[in-house]
């Protein structure tokens, strides 16, 4: 059977909902979270009526903000290591598009630094891929983990720490910072340094683009 067509109140409702939660994603990257609502509608550009047609709380629609940068983050990784067959270069060039995110996307990256250590355990972005790709990668013999969760609090720590780091320090070459942290991180892992870094090394497709697109990230 073919698909349901939106109808014209559908996609209206779906774009004010859109327009709300990039709203406060903005303000959660300004830190500005304890705005009232009408603040946050007026920047939407949307009525007070429309918010609560979609919302019954700020902290609801925070959430939502959230959630939805991290789905957003994690379709990206998604797409940047399709046809990738080596678990470990997984999650090394997961983790190393996610430290050059910083940069290249600061609202987002302030986005999801802002609710710091709470999303090594969510269940979006790149946490649970992490997990994946470190479990895959210790199936395959390429990790040697003896605690997974001991082994993602150590990367969340590293991804959180580095973000920070870059964003307060602007004068900091991004690319190479990332690398250096990632390979250590494959050592923690079980490679040995010249693989990690042999790793690190290998072109990375742009952020800006698809996988399918044009260009490589430095």
């Amino acid at each position: 059977m073919p698909e349901h067509a939106p109808s014209r109140l559908e996609r209206r409702k779906a774009r004010t909902r859109a327009a709300l939660i990039r709203a406060a994603q903005a303000l959660i990257a300004e830190g500005k979270t304890a705005v009232p609502i009408l603040e946050i509608t007026q920047a939407a550009d949307v009525g007070m009526g429309s918010f609560y047609n979609h919302f019954e709380t700020k902290e609801q629609l925070y959430q939502a903000a959230v959630e939805d940068a991290l789905d957003t983050h994690g379709a990206l990784l998604d797409e940047l290591t399709t046809g990738l067959d080596d678990p470990a270069q997984v999650f090394a060039q997961s983790f190393r598009l996610t430290g050059r995110l910083h940069r290249r996307h600061p609202e987002l990256s302030k986005v999801l630094l802002h609710y710091g250590l709470e999303l090594a355990t969510s269940e979006s972005g790149l946490a649970p891929r992490a997990r994946r790709d470190i479990e895959a990668a210790v199936r395959a013999g390429r990790f040697t983990v003896g605690d997974t969760e001991l082994a993602m609090v150590t990367i969340a720590g590293a991804a959180l720490g580095l973000g920070h780091l870059l964003h307060h320090q602007p004068e900091r070459d991004d690319a190479a910072a990332t690398d250096r942290v990632t390979e250590d991180l494959l050592r923690m892992l079980g490679l040995t340094a010249a693989e990690a870094h042999e790793i690190c090394s290998r072109p990375l497709p742009a952020l800006d683009t698809t996988a399918t697109g044009p260009g490589t990230a430095a």
